[in-house]
């Protein structure tokens, strides 16, 4: 169905439609321009390349993430507003895979620096100082979190954990308790002795 009516926007909405359906590698600018029901030629008015149209998407679903994250971690301190934005990254990995995708590549400077990226790091870092950690630290918090957070969301979506029992649930919130008393017991000075 042709769409007379293209901006940038509905171009990369379309692309995070297509990604969620049939994977982040598959997401062309030919593959968007038969979704729209326009000639390719017609989305270049929009964005310039592939490339282009790929940093937009993750653009777009850091926006998205951070507005589930939002949610998720609202009214919440410590302990709580952790496993709300873990599980809020996990929920929206499972429910958008495509745009999951887009945010484990490589940012640009950008990117990183875009509204959405801002607003994940801000609620991020604020989850983090309901802890005792030192703000020198919160860096290495924030990685070792993502870290964690994206290793085992990978195995599970790649069926790394699918051959054994319990169910992935059961790990998920082993990990979640881990992940809490690891940052309650993060070393307050660099080299790691207690301050």
């Amino acid at each position: 169905m042709p769409r007379a009516n293209l901006s940038s926007h509905v171009v990369v909405s379309a692309a995070a439609e297509l990604a969620d359906e049939v994977g982040f590698e598959e997401v062309t600018l030919s593959a968007v321009a038969r979704r729209l029901g326009v000639q390719t030629a017609s989305l270049y008015n929009h964005v310039r390349d592939r490339s282009e149209l790929l940093a937009g998407l993750h653009e777009f679903a850091l926006v998205e993430l951070a507005d589930e994250i939002a949610d998720g971690v609202a009214g919440k301190a410590g302990r709580d507003a952790l496993v709300g934005l873990a599980e809020a990254q996990r929920t929206f990995a499972r429910k958008h895979p495509g745009r999951w995708a887009a945010l484990q590549q490589p940012a640009s400077s950008t990117t990183a620096t875009s509204a959405g990226a801002v607003r994940v790091a801000t609620l991020t870092m604020a989850v983090l100082r309901g802890y005792d950690v030192p703000e020198a630290e919160l860096v290495h918090v924030t990685r070792f979190l993502g870290a964690t957070v994206n290793g085992f969301l990978a195995l599970e979506r790649s069926g790394g954990f699918a051959h054994r029992d319990p169910g992935t649930d059961v790990s998920w919130q082993r990990a979640l308790t881990a992940l809490d008393a690891v940052v309650c017991a993060w070393p307050t000075t660099p080299d790691g002795a207690p301050a």
